[in-house]
Order: structure tokens, then sequence, then C-alpha cells
């Protein structure tokens, strides 16, 4: 059986054992399964404490990959920051941009501008793929509610030969948020100007009343993610094009 296909029968059945169960003890489980083989992967974004408290509380030693796109608000960075501290976190992990890739493509950094998706492929996609390359398996802080693009997200699935696990799929906002208050977890900052997902500077806006939680994101553009939760990351550690 081809790795691919054996991953995507493995995450399929621990998504039909452990989906159903509290993020707390998804994280637990899944932590025992890939001893020093997983990592967690933050953008510090609008809920992100939550997952990261929840992990803190299991294993404050497990690896954080941040993405420093090169175009994070200075809010964000802070955060990081904060957070690493709130949480005692002692192992994180910055990925950039390949500065050869970004000379050639991107050299006025303005291709957002003008090719988003080339920006995105740059900027998040390629890096994320090296800096999830070296473990088994990594959690991920993604939602069912966040988007109609995520409404059957699983808990347990396959990306290439590696598991990707989000804890926190079926979660509401208001789970969420009880969760938050419930830990008096510090929140972005940029939360309270209306930004309910937070990425680039350059293609996120304030989120206006009644839209998903991502319709800031590239506003005006039928694209909806970045790349690097698609099923493809696998194939950018080896696209001559980066």
């Amino acid at each position: 059986m081809p790795v691919e296909a054996g991953t995507e029968a493995r995450a399929a059945g621990l998504d039909a054992l452990y989906g159903g169960l509290s993020p707390q003890e998804v994280i637990a489980r899944a932590v025992e399964m890939f001893p020093g083989e997983i990592a967690a992967v933050s953008s510090f974004g609008a809920d992100s404490a939550v997952l990261l408290h929840m992990i803190a509380e299991v294993d404050r030693r497990l690896p954080v990959v941040f993405l420093d796109t090169g175009k994070h608000f200075e809010e964000t960075l802070s955060y990081r920051d904060a957070l690493a501290a709130d949480f005692g976190l002692a192992d994180i992990r910055v990925v950039r941009p390949d500065a050869a890739a970004l000379a050639r493509i991107d050299p006025a950094g303005r291709l957002h501008e003008t090719d988003a998706e080339a920006c995105c492929a740059v900027r998040k996609v390629e890096p994320m793929a090296r800096g999830v390359a070296p473990f088994r398996a990594w959690f991920t802080g993604r939602k069912r509610f966040q988007a109609s693009t995520r409404a059957a997200l699983p808990v347990f699935e396959a990306v290439g030969p590696r598991i990707r696990i989000n804890p926190l799929a079926r979660w509401t906002g208001a789970d969420l948020a009880d969760y938050m208050r419930a830990h008096a977890l510090r929140e972005n900052p940029l939360v309270a100007y209306g930004y309910l997902s937070i990425g680039c500077f350059p293609c996120t806006q304030p989120v206006k009343p009644g839209e998903d939680a991502r319709s800031g994101r590239w506003a005006g553009q039928a694209k909806t993610e970045c790349g690097i939760h698609l099923s493809g990351l696998e194939k950018s550690l080896t696209d001559a094009s980066l």
C-alpha cells in the first residue's frame, strides 16, 4: 500500500476512534501516539490562545511552529511573545520564506497586489512545508464554523505521509469564548477592532456584522485559503517554481 494511502486509512481510523473526544483528550492521546514527532502550528491569531493553552497543559515543551511571512501585524508578533511567556511555551520555532525565492519572485514585496496565490505560495506554503517536515503529525486550531470550506473538517486527516490534527474542529465561537473567559486568556489586540481571522496585514481586514470569521481574509477575491491547510502542502517541498 502506498504511504499516502496507508496514512489516509490511519487518519480515518483515528478520526472514527477519537474524533468525538474533547479537544484536551485529543491532544493528550496524540502526544502519546507520536512521542517526539508531533508539533503545533499556530498563527497566534484571533483565538490561538485556546489551543496553545490546552497544549501547554499537556506539554509545554511541544514544538510550536510559527510562520513569519514578513507581512504580519506588529500586534501579532507581540502577541506571540506574550502568549509564549503566559503559557511557558519552551520551543517556538519560527520559519520564514526562503530569501532567494523572495528575491526572485517578490523583490519589491508587492506581489500580493497582483497575484495573491503566488504570494501565499512563496511566503506561506513553502516555508510551512519546511516547518512541519521534521514531524509525523501536527496540531492546528481550525474549526468547522469558520467558513463553508471547513464545514466537514475532520479531527484527524492525512496530508501526504503525515497526519494533521484539528482538536477544536467541532467547537463553536461560543465554546471558544467560554474557554477564554474561564481561563482568563489574553486576546489578540486586533480582535477588539473587528479582526476575527488574522493573517498578513495587506490581505486582512475587519469582519462585517453577520459575516463568517474568515470573510475579512482576501476580501473581494475568490480566494478563501492561503494553501498551508490544503492537501497540496507536501508538494511545495519539491516544487521547482518556489
